[in-house]
This record gives C-alpha cells, sequence and structure tokens, in this order.
C-alpha cells in the first residue's frame, strides 16, 4: 500500500489518471506563438545589418567625440590631459565660435523667408498649365544634382575677378568691379554664399512642394473659386493650409542642412575673408585638422550634435507631430 508523499492519499486508491488532450486555448496559443516568434526572427536578421551600421558609424562616433571632448589633445597617441567642460567653456566665450552662430542663424533666417517662398512661388507658377513647364521643372531641378564640391568650383569660376561671368554681367551695369569681389569682401561674402546655396537647392524645395500641391484635389480649388473666392484667397485658405505638412518637412531640412553647411564653404572660401563666412562646421574641421586642437573641434562637434538634436526633438514634439500621427496608421496590424 503506497501514499503520496505531499497528500497522504492512497495512490492505490486514487483514481487513475489518464493522459488528458491540452486544452483548446493553449493549442491555439501555440499556434500563434510560432508564427510571431518566426515573424520576430526575420524582423531581427534584417535588421541586424542596419543596427550595426547605425552603431558603428553613428553611435560610436558619437561617443568618441565626446569623450575627447573632455581633454585637451591633439589627436596623436591616447587623450590624457583631462580638463573636464574646459573645451564647452572655451566654445562660449570664443567669438569666433559666436560668430559662426551669429552666421549660421543669418542663413537660416534667409532660408527660411527668401529661399523657400521663392521656391514654393515657382512650384505654384510651375503647377499652372504652361508650355513647356517640364522643361522648366527640369532646368530649375537640374542644379541640385551636382555635387557641393562642383557646384562651389562653378560659381569659383563664375564670380572669379577679370574674368569671370559675374564681371561681364555687371559689367553690363558699370559696376565690373564689384562682379569678381563678392567672395573677396566681408560685407557680401556671406550673401553670395547664400545665393549659391540657394542656386543649388532651391529646384529641391520646389520639387517638393509640387508633388504636395498635386497631391491636393482639384475639386477643393474649383469648389472655392465657384464661391467666389479669388486665386490669392483660394491659395491662402485652400492650397496653403493643406501644404502645411510639405512646408514644415521643408523648414525642418532647410534648418538642419544650414547647421550641418560645410563643404560648399570651404571649396568656395574656405571661411574667409577674416572669418566672415566661416560656419560651425568649417571652424571645427580649422581647429581639428589645421591647427590639431582634436579635443576643442570635439566640443564644437558636441554643440552642433546637440543642437541639431534639440532643434530636431522639440521641432517632432511641438510642429511635426500632427503630421506624424496622421501618418500613423493601424493598417496591416494583426489584432
Amino acid at each position: 500500500m503506497n501514499r503520496s508523499a505531499g497528500t497522504g492519499l492512497r495512490t492505490d486508491d486514487a483514481p487513475a489518471e489518464l493522459p488528458s488532450a491540452p486544452p483548446a486555448a493553449t493549442r491555439q496559443r501555440g499556434r500563434r506563438a510560432r508564427p510571431r516568434l518566426g515573424r520576430l526572427g526575420t524582423i531581427a536578421v534584417f535588421l541586424a545589418p542596419a543596427l550595426v551600421l547605425f552603431l558603428l558609424l553613428v553611435i560610436v562616433p558619437i561617443l568618441v567625440a565626446a569623450y575627447t571632448s573632455l581633454f585637451k589633445w591633439n589627436g596623436f597617441n591616447l587623450p590624457e590631459n583631462f580638463v573636464g567642460v574646459d573645451n564647452f567653456t572655451r566654445a562660449v566665450e570664443d567669438p569666433v565660435f559666436m560668430g559662426d552662430l551669429r552666421r549660421g542663424l543669418i542663413l537660416v533666417a534667409l532660408s527660411l523667408f527668401v529661399q523657400l517662398p521663392v521656391s514654393l512661388a515657382l512650384a505654384m507658377l510651375l503647377n499652372q498649365p504652361i508650355r513647356g513647364r517640364a522643361i522648366y521643372r527640369l532646368v530649375f531641378f537640374a542644379p541640385y544634382v551636382l555635387s557641393e564640391v562642383t557646384t562651389a568650383v562653378l560659381f569659383t569660376l563664375v564670380f572669379s575677378p577679370n574674368r569671370g561671368l559675374s564681371t561681364t554681367v555687371f559689367g553690363w551695369f558699370g559696376a565690373a568691379e564689384l562682379g569678381g569681389s563678392v567672395f573677396a569682401d566681408p560685407a557680401t561674402v556671406l550673401y553670395a554664399l547664400f545665393f549659391v546655396i540657394s542656386w543649388k537647392y532651391f529646384g529641391f524645395y520646389m520639387i517638393l512642394y509640387l508633388a504636395g500641391r498635386q497631391g491636393i484635389p482639384k475639386e477643393l480649388t474649383e469648389a472655392a473659386t465657384t464661391d467666389g473666392a479669388s486665386a490669392w484667397q483660394a491659395f491662402r485658405h485652400v492650397t496653403l493650409p493643406l501644404l502645411g505638412p510639405t512646408i514644415r518637412i521643408s523648414v525642418f531640412l532647410s534648418v538642419i542642412g544650414t547647421i550641418q553647411l560645410f563643404d560648399m564653404v570651404w571649396v568656395l572660401t574656405g571661411g574667409g575673408p577674416i572669418r566672415s563666412s566661416e560656419t560651425l562646421a568649417v571652424t571645427m574641421f580649422q581647429y581639428g585638422f589645421r591647427r590639431f586642437e582634436v579635443g576643442y573641434a570635439s566640443a564644437i562637434s558636441i554643440i552642433m550634435f546637440l543642437l541639431s538634436l534639440v532643434f530636431a526633438l522639440l521641432y517632432q514634439r511641438y510642429v511635426l507631430r500632427r503630421d506624424t500621427e496622421g501618418a500613423l496608421t493601424t493598417r496591416g496590424v494583426q489584432r
């Protein structure tokens, strides 16, 4: 006669236990879990290469720059002279760095109030049924295809003193000397630089606005016109609000692009004359690769990163939130 250890019941008196089939709910959960695990595995396999590259090319350089920004380091051997946040306080007190911020704000303001409105006006014009508009679109978009270095070299030739095209054009108005000196005059170099930047990028924003405009149903503007709205009123109260998401994205791209501006400035002016066209990225390059003050250059790069990050987060939170929420969809999600 046997007794069970836990309950003290006689096992020969207990009813015989028969193997029971798993509940239906358990079987159903098992069938669902296997495809879910397979799907997660597939996602992990496809994401892994991108995540590895992102870690190696984005996260690791940021961490290395943040680490070296705490040292007075010339880039050779390992950093040993720890200075804490001295490089950051030096940047705040540096008139060159503060001048870079001021020039960056000027370029951002010019981009927002001149470049983008002109691009929007051209997009609205080329949305009209005018003859040859496909050619105009191609011509206006073509500068965007060129690299920034190619664009810079091209305008170096255009504004070359004595033999540049600008000298000839300004000569027609009796100001030939002005054509070759715009990049040599501290008072005009920043605006000449903005002109070159606009020449390259206004076609991109024009195409962006044109795509947004063609996504607006014609019935809306036709209904406004039928109700007596003028062309300006239809644009102001129908087209412009519906172009809001496209305009907000273009503003974001313009500001971030201005913060990162480097190669075109470097080839065109090198930051001169007298640092009057220098940007944050050019200053960082000058200190890092010309003066071998890598610690200070790393601090400038971290400040640039924080400026971009804070702006992106705030813009995402307060400006793009409605657009991104509107883009979210539950389509394809299994409930």
